[in-house]
Order: C-alpha cells, then structure tokens, then sequence
C-alpha cells in the first residue's frame, strides 16, 4: 500500500475514532489520534496479518489500552471488526470496552489497560515464538507516560537477556499524560539512552510521517540478537486544532459541536 492509501486509511481511521468517543460520551481521543499513523503502518504495511486466526500472523499488543478506538478503528479497517459496531463503544453489553478485550474481540491479542503490561505479555509472546521456531514477530505500542511503570523496565531486561530481536517495541512519544507534560509529572528523558542502556537498539521516527516510519522499521529489520524500540515523535490529539497538545484531552469526549469542527478538520462529513 502506498503512502497515499496509507493516508486515506488514517484519515477514516481519524473520523472512526472521533464519532465512536462522541457517542460514547466517554474515551481517550488524545492519545488514540497521536497513535492513528503508527497502527495504520503496522497493519497496513508492516505486518503480516491478513487473518486475525492464522497461526503464523505477526501480532500487535496496544500496551496503553486506554487507546482502545484506534485499535478498534484498524481492525475495523482491516476487516476484522464489523464497521457498524464501532457506535457501541463502552456501552453495556458491547464487545467494544473501554479497554480491550480479548475475549470479547477477534484481532485483540491481550486484554490492556493497565498501564506497564504490554511489554511483558509481548515477551512472552516473543519467546515463545522463539521456542518454537516460529518467524512471527511482535510489536507493541506503549505510551510514555506509561514508562514511568517500573513493569517496564523490569521487561525491558528480559527482551534483551533473551534476545527478543522478533521484538519491536513503538514509544507514542507525545509528551503529555493525565496530569500533565511528562516533564511534570515524572521526566522519563533521556529516553535513547535509558533504552540503550537496557540492550536495546534505538531508532527514531516521526509518528505522523510514513516515510519516516517506513525508514525505521526497515532499519529494525537489519537488527539481530537484540530487542528494538522505536521512538515516535507524535502529537496528543493529532489532526484536531483544539485538542492538539493539550493534555486535557486525554480522557475527554468531544460534544456534538467540538465533533462537527473536529471532522471537518480531518476531512470527516460534517
């Protein structure tokens, strides 16, 4: 798929993600649309998943969970979730929680939400597709609010002592959380060399840019014997002029007129 495909799908993926908190009433737009262009690569591009059951697929682990819409929005996407259910978003009785379910959802590999999981559940993965001399990989997103966990770095030991190098790591770097800029509530900086010195490969990315993106998972590829992370530049809110860096929208659903305005700006019908 081309750059330009690849945008058409983020784009849909931006309007999916918007209506489906609007009707809700209840979500985390922030961190879902700075995510959109990381988790459209990867699904559309980068693994090899045309099959949610194929034994073989590369799997995906949405660490931060509450960033469930833009799950929910790719696999609808990719056709692995009817586009109609998506209106249900955290209503009772609907497969779409507010944290993912993988119980309830085909194409979700781990229940997330609570924040430092994702990492050791994708280790696990990892190692038992090396076990098992299986070529599958994973990846898993996480936040970087969420790598003030200790669970994270108690993982991060583990991939490189093991060698995970099926292992790649996304860090949604878009320096806000809950309460705040990063630098606030906790410094997480310097990030390259906190990774680097855990025996991890580092390699930075613009999150908004699939050439930039392209370029470094290619570079992953090239690395063996060693687990990788990629460090995505991306803006909390991306693609919404009022929810754009502001760290206020991290759990805030947008009313009927901050939806109109809001998809007018990402191209949407309204």
């Amino acid at each position: 798929m081309n750059y330009e495909n690849l945008n058409v799908v983020a784009q849909n993926m931006r309007i999916n993600i918007l209506k489906m908190i609007n009707a809700a009433n209840s979500g985390h737009p922030g961190g879902s649309l700075s995510a959109v262009e990381i988790v459209t690569y990867l699904y559309f591009k980068e693994m090899n998943i045309e099959s949610p059951t194929d034994e073989n697929r590369d799997k995906f682990i949405l660490s931060k969970g509450h960033a469930a819409p833009v799950l929910y929005s790719v696999l609808a996407e990719k056709g692995f979730l009817d586009k109609n259910s998506l209106g249900t978003l955290r209503q009772i009785n609907s497969k779409l929680q507010g944290h993912p379910d993988m119980r309830k959802v085909k194409g979700v590999e781990a229940s997330t939400g609570s924040l430092g999981q994702g990492l050791a559940i994708a280790n696990g993965i990892a190692l038992a597709n090396k076990l098992d001399k299986k070529d599958s990989r994973v990846f898993v997103l996480i936040g970087d609010g969420e790598i003030q966990e200790g669970m994270i770095w108690e993982a991060a030991m583990l991939s490189s002592h093991y060698n995970l190098d099926n292992l790649t790591a996304i860090l949604d770097h878009n320096g806000l959380q809950i309460d705040g800029r990063n630098d606030d509530v906790m410094r997480v900086e310097p990030l390259d060399q906190k990774w680097e010195a855990f025996g991890w490969h580092v390699i930075k990315a613009d999150g908004h840019d699939f050439s930039s993106l392209e370029k470094a998972f290619e570079e992953r590829k090239t690395i063996k014997n060693k687990p990788a992370i990629i460090i995505a530049e991306t803006v909390k809110g991306k693609g919404v002029s009022f929810m754009e860096d502001k760290a206020g929208w991290h759990g805030k659903a947008p009313n009927e007129e901050e939806l109109n305005i809001a998809l007018k700006e990402v191209g949407g019908d309204k």
